[in-house]
């Protein structure tokens, strides 16, 4: 069902407390922690607590933690000091995209110049 917890979905089990994560931020609906394969100085992934498959569906069900999803990105970078020199924020929807992890999520990277596709 949608939203609810993947038992075969690795967000989910990092959001469980299954697997360990570097986590850096947390709110009730999001969490925040370091990629394991960075692409960037700081490569952090933004995800909600809730299960949906890409970052359009949810918008669609649930449009106030997907707009809390951007906002803690925002939070992240600040965290991470990466406002001024500039970061970029990536969500990848589908497997031809580049998407590997079926759970909604938002790459924050920063830390050098985002002139080049990363993620």
């Amino acid at each position: 069902m949608a939203g609810e917890p993947q038992s075969d979905c690795l967000f989910c089990k990092i959001v469980a407390g299954e697997i360990p994560a570097t986590v850096v931020r947390e709110t009730d609906r999001t969490l925040a922690f370091r990629d394991i394969s960075p692409k960037a100085p700081t490569h952090i992934l933004v995800i909600p607590k809730v299960h949906y498959p890409n970052a359009a569906e949810l918008a669609a069900a649930e449009p106030e933690i997907a707009g809390e999803l951007l906002a803690e990105a925002g939070e992240v970078a600040a965290d991470e000091k990466i406002v001024e020199s500039g970061y970029r924020l990536i969500f990848n929807t589908g497997a031809g995209a580049g998407q590997t992890i079926f759970h909604a999520h938002v790459h924050v990277l920063g830390g050098r110049p985002m002139n080049e596709n990363m993620v």
